[in-house]
């Protein structure tokens, strides 16, 4: 068995129930469990491995719950800067349908990258474009390569213009071709274990691009195998008049007849539920991935975190996809989380510390994980590490250096830990040539817009 010491951090954080802090703390770590933490001179002083995280705050790491990874090929399109979500869709949808095999694969590594540095060590990915022979293996084998512990998605649509859905019909899968390879997915890949790397959540793309049978045996689907689902919902305006139109429901009410509530369901998004809806949600318990940056990108509006979280439901963070954000930084969406939240509720409304429990903690409950998103003994070794001794943190991580993460000028991270094994080490990637990898990408994205 292999063993791994950090330790001297300056300051240790494990966001746990009883706010456990140290000051040159430090972590023992066997194979890819925590043994013990707690400061230095209480642990093993030796190890296979031995980092010494002196001038580092050292945390759990975050958890992101709403992704779209092959995104990261059309950020900044100029049609689509200044577009609404149903506009942003029909910019991007001729576009995404150029995407290969070797796009998805490369896309994946190039946002998982991006996620790790930022101090992400677990993501979901909501992928539902699958053309010209792309399955959501290619994106499996990415975070595999990277090291990175997944939960991949498997995206669909099914409803085409001809059939009153928002996308083109090219784009649209059959619907039994679907539920196979979500079959087909899950027998292949899911892991319910405790530490499992890799599971599968089934993930129709939204109301407006499935039909609801669809998402009804997507869900009846995935509780068979104890996997959980997710989609888009109450994202816009125009998707709450979609569903009065042709459903005559609204999203959460149509969502609550489909069997989409409940402890193994999350939604991204979730900006406009009505006040009893949320109590709803949060009877059932059911998980959000609140999206602050996408929501400003696209003019969508104000998620009510707090509201939804007071009512019972799961709050975590989501990046969004890479062309609705532009970015995958969990720390910055972090601080996104947080000041939008004063926009409307004032400067109490999401302090620093509970920006970051959303995006670690929160994260882990919504994607169901008991095993990631603290420190403690017998939670998995995911853990992160940022130097303090920064110009952006000077002053401020004297006084407060956790809240100072995200007050200041959002950090990449110094070291990252996944599963127990170093991934990134005096802020750079381990195994990963980066120059090589942002050259490959750049050259589909090109491609893919020239046709």
């Amino acid at each position: 068995m292999t063993s791994l010491l950090v330790r001297n951090a300056a300051l240790l954080v494990a966001m746990d129930d009883a706010g456990s802090r140290w000051e040159d703390g430090g972590i023992y770590v066997i194979e890819n469990v925590i043994q013990q933490l707690g400061p230095s001179g209480t642990l093993p002083s030796e190890a296979d491995q031995v980092i010494d995280a002196r001038g580092m705050l050292i945390m759990p790491g975050m958890v992101n719950t709403h992704h779209h990874f092959s995104q990261t090929l059309t950020r900044s399109l100029p049609a689509a800067q200044d577009a609404n979500l149903f506009r942003w869709l029909r910019t991007h949808y001729p576009v995404w349908a150029g995407l290969t095999p070797e796009a998805i694969y490369t896309s994946g590594k190039i946002a998982i990258a991006e996620l790790m540095l930022s101090g992400c060590t677990t993501s979901s990915d909501h992928t539902y474009v699958w053309p010209n022979g792309a399955r959501i293996d290619n994106e499996i084998q990415a975070a595999a390569e990277m090291g990175f512990r997944f939960h991949a998605a498997r995206g669909s649509m099914s409803l085409g213009e001809s059939q009153g859905g928002l996308p083109p019909d090219a784009l649209v899968e059959n619907e039994a071709a679907i539920l196979r390879d979500s079959r087909r997915v899950i027998e292949t890949y899911h892991d319910n274990g405790r530490y499992a790397m890799v599971r599968v959540v089934l993930a129709p793309c939204s109301p407006f691009s499935v039909s609801p049978s669809l998402m009804r045996e997507s869900v009846q689907l995935a509780r068979a195998y104890g996997a959980h689902a997710h989609t888009h919902l109450a994202e816009t305006r125009d998707e709450a008049a979609y569903c009065a139109q042709k459903f005559g429901r609204t999203p959460v009410e149509f969502a609550e007849e489909l069997g989409w509530v409940g402890p193994d369901v999350w939604h991204a998004h979730m900006v406009h539920p009505s006040p009893d809806e949320i109590a709803r949600l949060g009877r059932t318990r059911t998980g959000v991935a609140h999206c602050p940056t996408s929501n400003m990108r696209l003019g969508s509006g104000i998620a009510p975190v707090r509201l939804l979280e007071k009512a019972g439901a799961r709050i975590g963070l989501g990046v969004d996809g890479s062309a609705s954000n532009d970015g995958s930084h969990m720390l910055a969406e972090a601080r996104q989380a947080m000041l939008l939240q004063r926009v409307t509720g004032g400067p109490g409304a999401l302090s620093a510390e509970r920006a970051l429990y959303l995006a670690t903690r929160g994260g882990a409950e919504v994607l169901g994980r008991n095993d990631i998103g603290c420190l403690a003994p017998a939670m998995a070794a995911d853990f992160i590490g940022y130097r303090l001794d920064t110009l952006a943190l000077a002053g401020g991580a004297v006084h407060d250096a956790l809240a100072a993460l995200v007050f200041c000028e959002p950090a990449s991270v110094e070291l990252s830990v996944i599963n127990g094994r170093v991934r990134i080490q005096e802020g750079k990637l381990l195994d990963i040539d980066l120059a090589a990898l942002i050259e490959r990408h750049n050259a589909i994205a090109r491609a893919l817009v020239r046709g």
